[in-house]
């Protein structure tokens, strides 16, 4: 039986025995499959499934490698790598060594002729290509776990991660101006657009400079806010707004937002902006749309305590209701 130790891959497919082996009918496939099965050459993957034919054969099966002589492969962990790593994971786990061998020397060489290099912070793909020439390595590529099952800490790589840059517009470079961010692409655009034209206010508010959320990813990129923004903008008398969709998931960004800004900032809801979203939707007795499955509605008091007693019951009612109304019903003819 030809040995299947040489094949490129672990996973092999049925079609690929059936042309290896150069069987001609489905009979003799199963007698091929039989005998690697015997010989512990693989194993069947049971989650491809049944081919549906019968008798069934599984659509892949794992390449089993046959017993070797490892032994240059513990010599190699326990005496050619930095006695900085933790070699116990892939003591007892060899076949992952083999796996991960080349990315582990050239993270052991790094740490042993490089190390000085770790003094001064880099990002995370500026790193990730200095130690493996690969910059999406840590990111997506599997680099943080190896890190891990080597007994080092992310930390001791001393990268950071690095945000999207902000996007925004400044009607003017005054201090003590409000600043407004608003969550959804479409309304950054349409209140640029306003302000651009001419327009001197937004829903009769004063804002000097819109900020573009991006909804979920706004905590992230405004860990950066004050190295991302001109210091006009940034300057702690400003005072922040923020606008989305009166929804759990909108009043959640907020409450993060206000998290990471009361300390320093005076933060609020844009409360004329969810009062004109209110008024609009009875006034044109709009259908409002139901939420979203799954959302998370675990919000506290933060938001809702920013409002008076009446647009508070109004909101809660909307979003007890299972309903919510979008930023997007505002649109230009409104500002």
């Amino acid at each position: 039986m030809k040995d299947l130790s040489s094949f490129s891959k672990k996973i092999i497919e049925l079609d690929e025995i059936e042309g290896i082996y150069k069987t001609e009918t489905y009979d003799s496939l199963c007698k091929v499959v039989a005998e690697l099965l015997k010989e512990n050459s693989i194993s069947p993957v049971k989650s491809s499934g049944g081919n549906g034919k019968k008798p069934t054969l599984y659509k892949k099966y794992r390449i089993l490698e046959k017993n070797r002589d490892n032994s240059k492969f513990y010599d190699e962990i326990n005496y050619k790598l930095s006695s900085k790593l933790d070699i116990e994971y892939y003591k007892n786990h060899i076949d992952k060594y083999k796996e991960h061998r080349k990315y582990i020397i050239k993270l052991s060489d790094f740490i042993t002729n490089n190390n000085h290099l770790l003094s001064v912070p880099v990002s995370m793909n500026e790193r990730s290509f200095q130690i493996w020439g690969r910059e999406k390595f840590l990111q997506k590529e599997g680099g943080k776990t190896i890190v891990k099952n080597l007994g080092l800490r992310l930390e001791d790589l001393n990268y950071y991660d690095t945000s999207e840059p902000l996007a925004y517009y400044s009607k003017c470079r005054e201090i003590h101006q409000n600043i407004l961010i608003i969550e959804n692409k479409d309304t950054y655009y349409t209140m640029r657009r306003h302000l651009i034209g001419g327009g001197e206010t937004i829903l009769g508010e004063n804002i000097g400079t819109l900020i573009y959320g991006g909804g979920k990813n706004i905590n992230k990129a405004l860990n950066d806010y004050k190295i991302s923004v001109e210091d006009y903008v940034s300057d702690i008398r400003n005072k922040i707004l923020y606008f989305g969709d009166l929804d759990y998931e909108g009043i959640i960004i907020y409450e993060g937002l206000y998290k990471l800004f009361s300390k320093e900032y005076n933060m609020m809801p844009f409360i004329t902006g969810y009062k004109k979203m209110i008024h609009k939707a009875d006034a044109e007795s709009i259908c409002l749309p139901k939420t979203k499955e799954g959302q998370n509605k675990n919000i506290s008091d933060i938001f809702l305590r920013e409002f008076d007693k009446e647009y508070r019951a109004e909101i809660e009612k909307i979003l007890t209701s299972g309903l919510y109304i979008p930023q997007e019903i505002i649109n230009i003819t409104d500002l």
